[in-house]
C-alpha cells in the first residue's frame, strides 16, 4: 500500500461561495494536522470564482480513509454538500 495522492476540482455556485470560502480554512488546519497528511491545498482560481483547485496527498490509504471519516461532521461537509465534485484518487508505491 503506497501514498494516496487526490486531485480535481469542487464547483461552488454563487449563492454558497462566501460559506464556503469561510469554513475553508479551519478546514485546511485541521486537515493538515491529521496524521498522514502530506499535503492539503484548496485555493480559488482567481480567474474562474466557485472554481477551487484541490490537491490532497497522504501517506497511505488509511489516513486518507481517517480523513474522510474525520471531516464528515464537519462544518466543511455541511457548507459543502451535494456540491459537485470532480477528483482523481491514485496510489503510488
Amino acid at each position: 500500500m503506497g501514498k494516496l495522492r487526490l486531485q480535481g476540482y469542487l464547483e461552488v455556485p454563487p449563492e454558497r461561495r462566501e460559506q464556503v470560502r469561510a469554513a475553508l480554512p479551519l478546514h485546511m488546519e485541521l486537515t493538515r494536522a491529521e496524521p498522514g497528511c502530506t499535503a492539503f491545498e484548496v485555493t480559488e482560481r482567481p480567474s474562474r470564482p466557485g472554481h477551487f483547485l484541490v490537491t490532497e496527498c497522504f501517506v497511505d490509504r488509511g489516513a486518507f480513509d481517517a480523513h474522510q471519516d474525520r471531516a464528515r461532521d464537519t462544518a466543511w461537509a455541511q457548507v459543502t454538500a451535494g456540491l459537485p465534485r470532480h477528483y482523481t484518487i491514485t496510489e503510488e508505491d
